[in-house]
């Protein structure tokens, strides 16, 4: 049986985890990764040269490098950041080779996939639009000395670090192009998954590019929500698993969901997050995923097996490990 086609939807550590995961299970697997990011070396490059912030990007090619030597030296290296007291200090070493192939080639797409050549990577990594995006948080509270008001912060990074509770997140500009690419890996997916990740600044932007929205919308894929481990501080305290869901389908309507996947371990109240799901359409899956030492961390051995017995049956197989209507 051939494997499926899976597309994966994020950004920064939570994309990195499922793909770890994911080029375990397949060998036909495409990231689409958020374009917002405004800080650190990624921010200085778009700043400077006016390119897609290419550090998710990064952290996507490094997840899909194999276990061998050259995979696991080249992924080291592409992450490996510069220590000094002058420019370059800070600097990731993959992303000043991706813009480099950028400017040479002048086709993101094209340097992305001269990238992963180079890294031989298990998987295609799309940037999610053709233009740099900044996100546009609505925040309560993000002036402690008026909780209840309701104020807009912009940048990727303001949003993570806002005080205030995330209420919705926006793009500017509001209908950037999308990548002709990344339609087309939607459009012949098998299963589209959403998460782990950031929710606000890393899973729901794809949501919010409306040729993007649509395609995801659209597709005969199924679709799979693989839920945090924590919640994100600054973006998803006090969160529930089932919040998540709330805010996903607040910010999404229409869109249906098939399965959703948790940590049976951390999950407190079974009954209202099923309700939850339910309510996007899908059913729930429990199992093992989290790493054995405790840490909120994806173990990609765990959430792989878990992966690859929903894409099988749809749910996960283990005894007591799945409730499903």
């Amino acid at each position: 049986m051939a494997s499926p086609k899976v597309v994966a939807l994020g950004g920064g550590h939570g994309l990195f985890a499922s793909l770890s995961a994911l080029r375990r299970v397949t060998d036909r697997l495409t990231a689409i990764v958020t374009v917002a990011d405004d800080g650190g070396s990624s921010g200085r490059l778009r700043r400077e040269l006016g390119v897609l912030p290419p550090g998710d990007l990064r952290m996507a090619l490094a997840a899909l490098c194999g276990d061998d030597d050259w995979g696991s030296t080249w992924s080291e290296v592409v992450q490996h950041r510069f220590l000094s007291q002058g420019e370059l200090h800070g600097h990731a070493v993959g992303n000043l080779l991706i813009v480099a192939l950028w400017e040479l080639l002048d086709d993101p797409v094209a340097g992305l996939d001269w990238m992963g050549r180079l890294l031989r990577a298990k998987g295609r990594v799309l940037p999610m639009a053709s233009v740099p995006l900044d996100i546009v948080a609505e925040v309560r509270g993000a002036d402690p000395d008026a909780p209840d008001s309701i104020t807009h912060v912009r940048g990727q990074v303001a949003c993570a670090k806002t005080p205030g509770q995330v209420l919705s997140v926006s793009l500017v500009p509001e209908d950037p192009p999308s990548s002709p690419e990344a339609l087309l890996a939607v459009e012949e997916a098998d299963w589209i998954i959403f998460g782990p990740g950031s929710w606000f600044t890393s899973v729901l932007p794809h949501l919010k590019v409306p040729e993007l929205a649509r395609a995801l919308t659209r597709t005969k894929a199924k679709r799979l929500v693989a839920l945090n481990l924590a919640p994100q501080p600054g973006e998803t305290d006090d969160f529930s698993p089932q919040t998540h869901l709330e805010v996903l389908r607040a910010h999404a309507p229409e869109l249906q969901v098939d399965v959703v996947l948790a940590d049976r371990n951390l999950v407190d109240e079974p009954d209202v997050l099923e309700k939850a799901v339910r309510a996007l359409g899908g059913r729930l899956a429990l199992a093992d995923v989290a790493a054995e030492d405790g840490s909120p961390r994806h173990d990609p051995a765990r959430l792989a097996q878990a992966f690859a017995q929903i894409f099988v049956s749809g749910h996960v197989t283990r005894r007591d490990s799945a409730r499903l209507p």
